[in-house]
């Protein structure tokens, strides 16, 4: 294949992988600093900036996750270019779906499945592997069960220590302490879902006969992380809408909890490679802090919208990748 013709088919599925990206930034990113912002700490303008830079800079973090979605979800050598572009397809129109009625999807059981779905369709079931796909289980576990417990735990024990203190000074010190839970839940974003996309722009590198095998470049790292961030900062309102002002109510010191909860979970998965959902494990802190006071004080309501969101992800993507890769063969 002569250059001309290689790059008729590894551009526009280059582009699509950060078309994704950009809607990973506006759709899963935001989850970083809702909390941030529904507590009146810092100003939507200012925390959307704190996210997109932080997210940025986790994405440098470390390749593991990268490796684990470029590699370990499904075979590299029984796919081509056209099923990873048939894939982004697909998580492009379910997130701008979800977004536009302000719905926190998640882009890693998106991206998952839209892999899965158009693998299936190009080479069957023998496409996927295990080892990827336990990873993938092990993060739902991990986002569901140790984002709860965390922002369940941590709620608990400041208000064991400290409930006798006057509550002004402890609203001002943890509105300081939430800029910097924040932070690191941004930094934890871009350390998993960040990685995510990356993983996918290498493997289409690979696939396209651009590397001869995988290996993350810096390259591909910073333009990823800049296309990430900059979704977070043009639509990310819709999703700190729905997560931080209509789940639960929220003060600094329960945003604060739910944000190292959710942070400190992230980047045990990132450590072991573990891709997971940032929008799942922020959503279950959120829920573990709001049960410290009361269940009503949870919306269910809103949290049924957002789980149905969460189970029609894997259907509705893995079919729309898998129609798309059988229409483009």
């Amino acid at each position: 294949m002569n250059d001309g013709a290689l790059w008729f088919t590894l551009g526009p599925c280059l582009a699509l992988i950060l078309a994704a990206e950009f809607v990973n930034g506006w759709t899963d990113a935001p989850n970083a600093i809702a909390t941030v912002v529904s507590t009146r700490v810092l100003s939507p303008p200012l925390a959307l900036l704190m996210a997109s830079v932080l997210n940025a800079i986790g994405a440098f973090s470390g390749t593991a996750v990268a490796a684990t979605i470029g590699q370990g979800i499904i075979q590299p050598e029984a796919v081509d270019l056209q099923t990873v572009g048939a894939a982004m397809v697909a998580i492009v129109i379910w997130s701008t779906a979800a977004w536009y009625f302000g719905l926190p999807t998640s882009e890693s059981h998106a991206l998952v499945s839209g892999l899965a779905g158009a693998g299936l369709a190009v080479a069957g079931p023998s496409v996927l592997l295990w080892e990827g796909w336990s990873k993938v289980l092990v993060g739902i576990l991990f986002s569901t069960f140790l984002g709860f417990a965390g922002g369940l735990t941590l709620m608990v024990t400041i208000y064991r220590f400290l409930s006798q203190k006057s509550p002004a000074p402890m609203r001002k010190l943890f509105g300081r302490l939430q800029i910097l839970s924040a932070a690191l839940m941004a930094f934890g974003h871009g350390s998993n879902d960040g990685q995510k996309f990356i993983g996918v722009f290498t493997l289409a590198l690979v696939l396209g006969g651009v590397l001869p095998e995988f290996g993350v470049p810096y390259w591909v790292i910073l333009i990823c992380a800049l296309v990430m961030g900059m979704g977070t900062a043009v639509g990310g309102w819709r999703i700190i809408k729905t997560m931080g002002l209509r789940m639960t109510k929220l003060e600094p010191v329960s945003g604060f909890a739910a944000e190292t909860g959710a942070g400190l979970t992230i980047l045990l998965a990132s450590h072991f490679g573990i891709p997971l959902s940032t929008t799942h494990t922020i959503n279950t802190s959120i829920i573990g802090v709001g049960a410290t006071r009361r269940l009503s004080a949870v919306r269910w309501g809103v949290v049924g919208s957002i789980v149905t969101a969460w189970i029609l992800t894997f259907p509705i993507c893995g079919a729309i990748a898998y129609a798309v890769a059988r229409l483009l063969r």
